[in-house]
């Protein structure tokens, strides 16, 4: 069997109706995604944060911009959804941002200290929600109507999805 490069851990799954136990799994993970992810480029060269984790794809540096600009507005969803009733957040178009010149040639350790920074923050955040705050609810214009739960569960994903883009790159080329 061999492994999905575009999908390392599988495709997201919803989950609906979460324990709170389970929500503190979730929660863990988004508060360890900046270690993990620091981890999993530990090291590399220039040239290896040039290099595209499957053909196609994009480079580590914009996997390690990308992740910054995502958690930067899934905080900021969390935010809105929390402070006023059901807002409509505001896409983004995720491919045309990895092409902007920052996402290309910024030094990855700019983003990497933005992901701690607000992985901080949206920790504390969700320790402090109750079981009703993540009921809250808010409407992506893609999507229709979320609540929290399910994004919490989303970008508890996404942070491993994109750390296991790079430690499999890493693991196929021997880095």
């Amino acid at each position: 069997m061999t492994q999905d490069v575009k999908y390392p851990i599988g495709k997201f799954q919803w989950e609906d109706n979460l324990s709170d136990a389970r929500r503190k799994v979730l929660i863990d993970q988004i508060a360890e995604t900046p270690a993990k992810f620091r981890a999993a480029v530990v090291g590399f060269s220039e040239q290896q944060f040039d290099t595209a984790y499957r053909e196609g794809g994009w480079t580590v540096r914009q996997l390690v911009h990308h992740l910054a600009d995502s958690h930067m507005n899934a905080y900021i969803r969390f935010k809105l959804a929390l402070t006023e009733d059901e807002p409509t957040i505001k896409t983004y178009e995720q491919d045309r941002w990895a092409e902007t010149i920052d996402s290309q040639t910024a030094p990855a350790e700019v983003s990497l200290s933005v992901l701690d920074g607000v992985h901080h923050r949206w920790a504390m955040l969700l320790r402090a929600m109750s079981s009703t705050d993540f009921a809250r609810k808010f409407n992506h214009p893609e999507h229709g109507k979320m609540t929290l739960e399910r994004l919490l569960g989303l970008y508890a994903w996404h942070g491993r999805h994109h750390t296991a883009h790079i430690t499999s790159l890493r693991e196929r080329e021997g880095w």
